[in-house]
């Protein structure tokens, strides 16, 4: 069975359509009017155990709405959730300790009390044995590095050293399923790299499900093999990171070093008449961008490598922010998701 089953996943919520001014108001208390907000729109897909999958869409599509459903925070409107066997919703207390979440922007921490008091709060919350209780913390000091913070108060903490306690204490009672909206907003680069390293390890080596939401799609890349796209509540792709560059469709991309001086005079001689658009992104390297449909990679490497002083040479996905882009801008045609209208 999947770790996680949504099927025609639905929430709806009334919202009140408010006259404007004070005569509105005054008529409002009398004669509300309402309509109803989809925030979720019949969305379906399995998640196998183990597996690590980036959940994107822009502000408002549905993203917290769903994993707030997946977690039991919310109860659909219609549709059905089973996650490690479990209808989170009906089972709350039961399920609770099978999964791990972590939202960017709130903390299960006790905002006053030292770091480690509330590592030991949740140990008793949890029901977790003393010795794997040892175990987790010495695993969380080797990967996160907390001992230097963990007898501060929370509420003193930065927002990096905040975000791995979170982690920690997500994971403390081994959960089959983690949940992560947005565990790096703010984060500085150093930060967002020691998370990134940490969440790797622990769905490689502890087998641990990964549903991760986020904006800052490098973490996407970096992360995930898979993603699942939403907008205005509805699935719009399912599928792995190469299938959806695949859907950017007639761009090609390469990136070339060249050894000493020149560089792109060299490279404009070598594909002159092939129309390839040339831009320096560093000392000595420059990446250019051609219509595939127009002139054939193998042709363009051709010249490039025979006729500039080339040291190092790669062909470039495009960037998923692009193909993001193109997909919301319906410039690229997706492919049918099996299972959306059941």
């Amino acid at each position: 069975m999947s770790g996680i089953e949504a099927r025609a996943l639905t929430k709806e919520y009334r919202v009140a359509n408010r006259r404007p001014g004070v005569m509105g108001a005054v008529r409002d208390l009398f004669d509300r009017r309402t309509e109803t907000m989809t925030a979720v729109n019949r969305v379906t897909f399995s998640v196998q155990p183990g597996e690590m999958v980036g959940y994107i869409g822009a502000n408002g599509a549905g993203k917290s709405t769903t994993i707030k459903m997946l977690t039991g925070i919310l109860t659909p409107t219609s549709g059905d959730i089973r996650v490690n066997g479990y209808v989170p919703w009906k089972e709350r207390r039961a399920y609770a300790k099978t999964i791990g979440a972590v939202f960017g922007q709130r903390t299960q921490l006790w905002w006053d009390i030292a770091a480690v008091e509330s590592f030991r709060l949740l140990r008793r919350i949890y029901e977790v044995d003393e010795s794997l209780y040892e175990q987790q913390m010495e695993t969380f000091e080797e990967l996160l590095g907390l001992s230097e913070f963990l007898n501060q108060p929370v509420r003193t903490l930065s927002l990096g050293q905040r975000m791995r306690c979170d982690l920690a204490a997500a994971l403390l009672h081994q959960p089959q399923v983690l949940f992560l909206d947005e565990p790096t907003i703010g984060l500085d680069v150093v930060s967002k790299e020691n998370i990134r390293r940490f969440l790797q390890r622990v769905n490689q080596e502890l087998g641990t499900t990964v549903i991760l939401t986020t904006h800052d799609l490098d973490d996407i890349e970096q992360l995930c093999r898979r993603v699942i796209l939403i907008d205005r509540g509805a699935l719009l792709f399912d599928g792995n990171i190469a299938g959806m560059q695949q859907l950017s469709g007639n761009l090609g991309r390469l990136r070339v070093e060249i050894r000493g001086e020149g560089g792109e005079e060299d490279l404009r001689r070598a594909t002159e008449g092939l129309d390839v658009r040339w831009v320096r992104v560093d000392t000595g390297r420059f990446e250019g961008e051609f219509e595939k449909s127009r002139i054939p990679i193998a042709e363009v490497v051709r010249r490039v490598v025979t006729d500039a002083p080339v040291h190092d040479l790669s062909v470039l996905e495009p960037p998923i922010e692009e193909v993001v882009r193109k997909i919301y801008r319906g410039e690229v045609d997706l492919p049918a998701l099996a299972g959306a209208d059941e």
